[in-house]
């Protein structure tokens, strides 16, 4: 089986380099190519058609994504232009050719008002240009693939690595930074949600191409449980000082989103519903607080 990969440098992709099964062949790529990695920028839809007609993969993982929700404001275009343009671009390529597409998305598009979990079968209502775009991008899956079961939606939240640029690793240099120089981290409580680490994310992406997600159109995945941002950076410091990675941890100290003003609206409960994923592709739930520690871990030896 052939699989073309994309955001293949990002902290998923690397979980999902890291871990490929037995009999597939990956062809892995990255907006700047380098390293192992085929230049594909999701940007240029023309490229991303161009990516499915010449390798003729059996499967895209579509894991590459515009996600920097501020400054998605400020940047709608180019925003819309891959989290919307290149998975449709992936998705006309793959009518042709005859391959299948999982589109990873997010939490986002939901507007977090409910209170309780997110069923995968709800209506998109996302509230920023980030949401917006990603909501988009399943739009497109909808369209085009939904009709002859061509294309799987895996939607996650929080999502955190070992590498990379993330809120658990920002939060243990910053326990190491402020526990030296006495001073508390100020982190919100008001926004809830599960975190959801690559390692556990990239199995069910496996698993989700060996069964073709049960036979789901959308699917819900994210570590077990539920968190604050408050919580997860109190864990950190709390496992950061158990594993021997800090010396110390920071006092913590809760705030409300008002105290903390961002340029994109965030949702405050973006809890998702995973009990059908998990039970469809037989993957059992894993704490987040146990996938966390692992996380961490692996932070400190790879």
């Amino acid at each position: 089986m052939k699989v073309l990969l994309t955001g293949a440098g990002g902290q998923l992709g690397q979980a999902l380099r890291g871990s490929v099964p037995a009999g597939v062949t990956l062809i892995a790529t990255s907006r700047s190519g380098g390293q192992g990695l085929l230049p594909l920028d999701l940007a240029d839809a023309t490229a991303c058609r161009t990516a499915v007609l010449q390798h003729q993969p059996d499967w895209v993982i579509n894991a590459g994504a515009f996600t920097a929700v501020d400054l998605a404001e400020s940047e709608p275009d180019l925003a819309h232009a891959v989290n919307a343009g290149a998975p449709r671009a992936f998705a006309e390529a793959l009518l042709q050719h005859g391959g299948r597409l999982l589109q990873l998305s997010t939490d986002f598009v939901f507007n977090g008002r409910q209170g309780h979990p997110y069923r995968p079968d709800q209506p998109r209502d996302p509230l920023g240009v980030y949401g917006a775009s990603k909501a988009a991008g399943e739009a497109a899956l909808d369209e085009l693939l939904l009709p002859s079961r061509q294309g799987i939606v895996l939607r996650t939240s929080w999502v955190m690595g070992p590498v990379g640029r993330n809120f658990a690793l920002t939060m243990l240099w910053l326990h190491r930074e402020r526990h030296a120089a006495g001073t508390p981290l100020a982190v919100v409580e008001d926004q809830v949600g599960c975190p959801t680490c690559t390692h556990t994310l990239a199995a069910a992406c496996w698993r989700t191409i060996a069964c073709n997600g049960g036979g789901a159109p959308v699917l819900h995945w994210s570590d077990a449980g539920a968190a604050s941002w408050y919580d997860v950076a109190l864990a950190v410091g709390e496992l950061g000082v158990e594993l021997g990675l800090l010396p110390g941890a920071a006092a913590v100290m809760p705030i409300t989103t008002a105290d903390y003003p961002t340029p994109a609206q965030r949702p405050s409960f973006s809890r998702l519903d995973c009990s059908q994923t998990r039970q469809l592709l037989d993957l059992p739930p894993t704490p987040w607080r146990l996938a966390l520690r692992q996380l961490l871990l692996a932070s400190s030896t790879g």
